[in-house]
């Protein structure tokens, strides 16, 4: 053809090449337009968060305050008994003898390599496992809103968050957060739910006609788990073990599971759906760290690393960071839930405060300790969000504070998002 037109066939091969590209971003998922029960549209969110907040953001999560979260792997599952296996051996943990993490990654006799995504570093160099004393000690001395569940628990250790994460969450973990503790009647189907036969549009129907007819603070409180579970797949997606022979191991994004996940034809149109709810879990942490910003401002608050002009550094780094994130046109307007009769207002926020309490619980039966891991971040750093933006303070005995172990799990989850 480019022969007969006299056209430069490079030129035209640019042109295909164009068209294809074009024909491919549209059958991958799109969302665009307003959030449901919000003022801010998709759009605007993008522009944000590329032009301003991701760079910002990529920098802070490279510090070695942010690098280190404690977290007990072996805690039993509380609501069914659990082998703690995987089907992949990446996803699994080997303990690690005290050595440099350099030297233990570089063994894989020793350790998992941390480029694999299922191993979990818990090989710290001695320097580093003094310093993360230190740091404890100084956190001990600060004053404390509460105790978390992991950080005082004899089996918690520090791990590095750079070894990222891999493996599909079990359906059995998911159906149990959606079935038992998203405020949801079992004779309403959750849409594409695999645990039952019945998979028709009539359930994509039904169960939408519920959720329309909750209240604002439970559609909210939905599309929060709902966002998180997109999150943790487009993860999966975007490095997903594509080799797993013997003699290799490849790593890399697989197309066909993320559109087999979001795209909305193979959806029934429920992809889509997922993918909003994850900006709307993104304005909500976004929020949370714009109210943040006058906690961490206060002279005495110090990111704890022992090195004092590091630590002034990493300050001014995440206040710049709350700063942009203040500068957000159109936050996600907190006041508007929970409001009205005081006393029902007070029950639903418990009754959240439980449902989510008992979400955090769920992760300790994730069989995969790297989802462990990760999961068990996520929904800390989404817990300290929410208690950031509805903690009273006519319910505090003291200003509201935020202890390394909350900022560490929020900074990563919404890194994540």
């Amino acid at each position: 053809k480019a022969r007969v037109s006299g056209m430069n066939p490079t030129v035209l091969f640019a042109l295909l090449l164009l068209q294809v590209g074009s024909a491919c971003a549209r059958c991958f998922c799109q969302v665009s337009g307003e959030l449901d029960d919000c003022t801010c549209d998709v759009e605007t969110i993008d522009h944000f968060n590329n032009k301003l907040i991701f760079p910002k953001l990529q920098t802070l999560l490279q510090k070695d305050y942010f690098r280190f979260y404690k977290v007990n792997l072996n805690k039993p599952c509380p609501f069914w008994t659990s082998s703690s296996h995987c089907g992949l051996r990446d996803c699994a943990v080997k303990p690690c003898s005290p050595v440099s993490i350099s030297e233990a990654n570089s063994d894989p006799e020793e350790c998992e390599r941390s480029e694999e995504l299922g191993a979990v570093d818990v090989s710290l160099s001695d320097e580093t496992r003094e310093a993360l004393k230190n740091w404890t000690k100084h956190d001990d001395e600060a004053q404390r809103f509460c105790v978390l569940d992991d950080e005082g628990a004899p089996g918690s250790a520090f791990v590095d968050l750079f070894t990222g994460y891999k493996g599909p969450e079990a359906w059995r973990i998911w159906t149990s957060i959606y079935e038992e503790n998203c405020f949801k009647p079992y004779s309403v189907k959750r849409p594409l739910n695999p645990a039952y036969s019945s998979r028709s549009g009539s359930d994509v129907r039904t169960f939408y006609t519920w959720l329309e007819g909750q209240c604002v603070e439970k559609r909210a409180f939905y599309r929060l788990i709902s966002g998180l579970h997109a999150s943790i797949n487009i993860h999966l997606s975007a490095r997903y073990l594509l080799n797993d022979a013997w003699f290799e191991k490849k790593w890399g994004p697989n197309v066909t599971e993320f559109q087999s996940r979001f795209d909305s034809e193979l959806t029934e149109g429920e992809g889509p759906k997922r993918l909003r709810n994850l900006y709307f879990l993104f304005l909500i942490e976004l929020r949370a760290l714009a109210k943040a910003l006058p906690i961490i401002k206060v002279g005495s608050f110090r990111l704890y690393t022992g090195q004092p002009q590091q630590d002034q550094n990493n300050k001014e780094l995440l206040l710049d960071l709350l700063n942009t994130a203040r500068s957000f046109p159109l936050h996600f307007n907190e006041t508007l839930l929970f409001a009205g009769d005081e006393r029902e207002a007070a029950k639903l926020k418990e009754d959240v405060r439980l449902a989510f309490l008992n979400i955090s619980h769920i992760m300790d039966c994730v069989e995969c300790f790297k989802c462990r891991l990760w999961g068990k971040l996520q929904t800390q750093g989404l817990g300290t969000a929410l208690k950031i933006l509805f903690s009273s303070p006519s319910s505090l005995s003291s200003p509201l504070t935020l202890n390394r172990q909350e900022l560490v799990a929020l900074i990563n989850a919404f890194g994540r998002y």
